[in-house]
């Protein structure tokens, strides 16, 4: 099976610099464009004929779906595994102000620890569990392909997980999931191959062009 992982489109959080998590947040107007270009790429694919539609139910994810979905002709399905990082504290903040406000708590996420549980939400290693488990449990399905959208937090600490923090495409994005700069940009593809699973590429980006 291929998995096509792509993260949503641009977010008013993502454009206000603010920290989303699980916070419930809708695209731009730049969100959608990208949307439709990722959109437009799946649809020219081979994959396409033979695939399922897996989103997060996060609207700025499940937007990013129901445009590809309208493109492709797929239905989207949900899966709550897939939804970004519980963020804490932390969640509805502006990245600049987050060592101000909680300046012992962003030291310690900021030094890596996969272990740190940001107060009132997830560690690195819960985040990697369960999107690791996510993806493995959507390899099982029949489908020859299944486009995924989520988040870039998740997407990249589960290939972690997966794959090897140090493999080559990897080896700097899974030190920093969920940061204001993250691995994987808007409406980037990645693609996994099971079984393995292989990572075929990562954050490929040429389609928004």
């Amino acid at each position: 099976m291929l998995q096509i992982l792509i993260r949503h489109g641009e977010s008013l959080s993502n454009r206000e610099g603010r920290v989303q998590g699980q916070v419930d947040i809708s695209l731009t107007d730049v969100g959608r464009q990208q949307a439709t270009a990722v959109a437009s790429w799946c649809q020219s694919q081979p994959f396409q004929s033979t695939c399922e539609l897996w989103s997060s139910p996060l609207c700025r994810a499940r937007e990013t779906a129901e445009i590809i979905g309208k493109a492709t002709g797929l239905s989207v399905n949900l899966k709550d595994d897939l939804v970004e990082l519980n963020a804490g504290v932390f969640q509805g903040h502006l990245w600049d102000d987050l060592a101000g406000r909680f300046p012992e708590d962003v030291a310690r996420w900021r030094s890596g620890d996969i272990d740190f549980q940001i107060p009132g939400g997830e560690s690195r290693r819960q985040l990697a569990q369960r999107g690791g488990q996510a993806l493995q449990s959507l390899s099982c399905r029949s489908a020859q392909s299944i486009i995924v959208v989520a988040h870039g937090g998740i997407l990249t600490a589960a290939l972690g997980l997966l794959i090897g923090r140090d493999h080559p495409l990897l080896a700097e994005a899974v030190e920093r999931p969920f940061t204001r700069l993250p691995a994987l940009g808007n409406c980037s593809v990645s693609k996994l191959q099971w079984p393995g699973p292989e990572l075929i590429s990562f954050n490929g980006t040429d389609h928004l062009s």
